[in-house]
């Protein structure tokens, strides 16, 4: 096979195949999801650290640990995206946590969000995907109660952990937990009702 049939059949490949090629540690299995996910995970980690190098630190550190762990991924638990996103996010935390930084002055929230599509293929069906996805999120927690979008907001876009959800917000810890447990279990539902 040629090197260029070679890049087609992995541009073409799913994720779960990728994973599979991963796993028996294939680096162009990796270098294809690199480019089909490398601007998402990107995205969270910055949404997370609002630092531009830090969060490109995060996604390589992602994309290694994805070479390194691919045979913990469990299809049946998450997508690809989501699992690594999970990394990202949880890994972008722990940079904050370790640094003692916390971005509150550039705080994000729900509304300010980027819709522009993070992939570097540049096809139409992709853009429009991604888009209709983004939006679908976007509607879904919008019509989650104000106190929801607040909590999730500052634990996914802030990284704060539980206890400094409640004293941020001056709430009881079982409070906030309760919001973020009903807030993603409803966003869940929305979700799964749209498909």
């Amino acid at each position: 096979m040629k090197e260029l049939d070679i890049v087609v059949v992995y541009t073409t490949m799913d994720d779960a195949a990728l994973m599979q090629r991963i796993i028996h540690k294939d680096e162009s299995a990796l270098g294809a999801l690199y480019d089909r996910y490398s601007r998402l995970v990107f995205s969270v980690a910055y949404g997370v650290v609002q630092n531009r190098e830090t969060a490109e630190e995060v996604t390589l550190d992602i994309f290694t640990r994805a070479w390194d762990k691919a045979e913990s991924y469990d299809q049946r638990r998450a997508k690809v995206s989501t699992w690594l996103t999970r990394m990202a996010r949880n890994l972008a935390i722990d940079r904050l946590r370790r640094e003692k930084v916390r971005p509150s002055h550039h705080s994000v929230h729900w509304s300010e969000v980027t819709t522009e599509p993070v992939t570097d293929d540049n096809s139409p069906e992709t853009a429009v995907s991604l888009n209709m996805e983004q939006h679908r999120v976007r509607t879904a927690v919008n019509s989650l109660p104000p106190d929801q979008q607040e909590t999730l907001s500052l634990a996914y876009f802030q990284g704060y952990s539980h206890s400094q959800i409640a004293k941020s917000l001056n709430q009881p810890l079982g409070t906030v937990k309760g919001r973020i447990r009903a807030g993603m279990q409803k966003l869940r539902t929305l979700l799964a009702e749209e498909k």
